[in-house]
């Protein structure tokens, strides 16, 4: 149902005009949006500014069609004060470092009085590998360090681990190490050249050669998923490094899943969620900029992003 007041919209993003329309998520809930009827903006991470009390962006209106080298129109930019928004949409990719949670703390300063979505003060607090450590009989044995020798002993009661960056995204930098494999030293000099950050390490889990299911949550609430399927010789799922898409059905463990964390998730303002799920075993709880509406719309249609705009044109009636 179309609400009869349009809303003013701006979405937080990486370039628009460099977006897959086929695949994604942002793309498609600005589509969304524009068929409701809601007036759109558009503008970058860093073009978002604190001036004097204000919040402000450099921004561009904007009007979209589905059209491949030609899906988006831009209006001449613009000072836009965020308070005079209805929506904002905070949807930028990580990875998550002081820029992104910087972000996070000027929307704060507008919001709730313009809904920012999700809610940025939980976005900062859950990072994707950190909030299911609230969820430990949901999740695999995991382990957040930057100690080697702690690494090591985590290594060395499961054999078989995945290794990777904790505030990383779309599977760069994830490894897998098998029981014996020399080579976890190495990793963890190279990665601590690059910053100062923890490491986190799960048990393998051999279902994944199976599918990394990504649950697609609103308010809460399951409303579908897709599969994932790694590319022949890889331990990465993620789309955009060779993963294979497919359709599949909830199973009763994703819905326990999503029983236990749906309730923290609608309370922390968190409208559009996407978690991972590898056989029984909840990995990650996306909350920054998830991905999937698009392969779960063609697999099964449903309208995930129609979903969406329903939750938050709920809260502002």
């Amino acid at each position: 149902m179309t609400r009869s007041t349009p809303l003013k919209v701006a979405f937080q993003m990486d370039p628009i005009e460099h977006v897959d329309i086929d695949a994604d998520s942002s793309f498609r809930l600005a589509l969304e949006a524009q068929a409701r009827g809601h007036a759109l903006w558009y503008y970058q991470p860093e073009h978002l500014a604190y001036d004097e009390g204000r919040i402000l962006a450099r921004g561009q209106s904007m009007a979209l069609r589905r059209e491949k080298g030609n899906h988006v129109t831009l209006g001449a930019r613009e000072e836009l004060d965020l308070t005079e928004m209805d929506v904002v949409w905070l949807r930028q990719d990580p990875p998550f470092d002081m820029s992104y949670i910087t972000s996070t703390h000027l929307l704060d300063r507008v919001h709730p009085g313009t809904l920012v979505v999700n809610d940025p003060t939980w976005v900062r607090g859950w990072p994707e590998k950190l909030m299911v450590l609230d969820f430990p009989e949901l999740t695999p044995p995991t382990i957040v360090a930057r100690d080697l020798d702690t690494l090591r002993a985590f290594r060395a009661r499961h054999g078989d681990v995945i290794l990777k960056p904790l505030y990383g995204n779309g599977g760069a930098g994830v490894f897998r190490l098998k029981s014996g494999d020399p080579n976890l030293a190495s990793l963890h000099e190279l990665f601590s050249t690059i910053n100062r950050e923890p490491l986190i390490m799960q048990k393998y889990l051999p279902a994944v050669t199976k599918g990394d299911k990504r649950v697609i949550l609103v308010d809460g609430e399951p409303v579908g998923a897709i599969n994932r399927v790694p590319a022949e010789g890889e331990t990465r799922s993620n789309l955009h490094v060779g993963g294979r898409p497919e359709p599949i059905a909830l199973t009763d463990r994703d819905r326990e899943i999503c029983a236990a964390i749906g309730p923290r998730l609608r309370e922390a303002g968190q409208i559009f969620v996407g978690i991972d799920v590898i056989g029984d075993w909840l990995t990650e709880i996306n909350v920054t900029s998830p991905t999937g509406l698009q392969e779960l719309e063609r697999f099964d249609g449903t309208n995930a992003a129609g979903l969406i705009w329903e939750a938050i044109e709920a809260r502002l009636d």
